[in-house]
């Protein structure tokens, strides 16, 4: 057997269990609201940005447009953002919150809370699991490994 293909030698295996968990962990909160937990990303981001456009809400969440488009259309038929078009440049979309996704966000103030009590973790450690993670994230946006 070849050590760097055992599994308990991945980072990436402990990586790939914890964000399911994390997905599992939030979805009790949230399914009651009407929202999975990539919609919940996207609503923080027009909570803090109130306008944004498609491209720029991908970049921030990592994700690729057809990802983000069929969700952003399922969250407009619920009301909680529009979808339009830029008068300048037909290829851009801009994504606004309405006063619907607006009130989500009281609806959802306390989750963040919920789900830290279900993950027992120490502060200090959160802080720096966030930077390792972060500094990961950088990394993999500054680097290509196309080989």
């Amino acid at each position: 057997m070849i050590p760097e293909l055992l599994l308990q030698n991945q980072l990436c295996f402990p990586l790939y269990a914890c964000a399911k968990e994390i997905v599992r962990a939030y979805t009790p909160f949230l399914s009651p609201l009407g929202l999975t937990y990539t919609q919940y990303l996207a609503m923080m981001v027009l909570w803090e940005h109130k306008c944004i456009g498609v491209k720029e809400i991908g970049q921030l969440l990592m994700l690729d447009s057809g990802t983000l488009s069929p969700m952003l259309k399922s969250m407009e038929r619920s009301g909680w953002l529009t979808r339009e078009r830029s008068r300048e440049d037909e290829r851009r979309v801009y994504i606004a919150i309405t006063p619907a996704g607006e009130k989500l966000q009281e609806r959802t103030a306390e989750v963040p809370r919920q789900v830290a009590q279900c993950l027992r973790l120490e502060s200090e450690d959160a802080m720096q699991l966030y930077a390792l993670l972060t500094k990961m994230m950088e990394q993999f946006r500054s680097t290509t490994c196309d080989k």
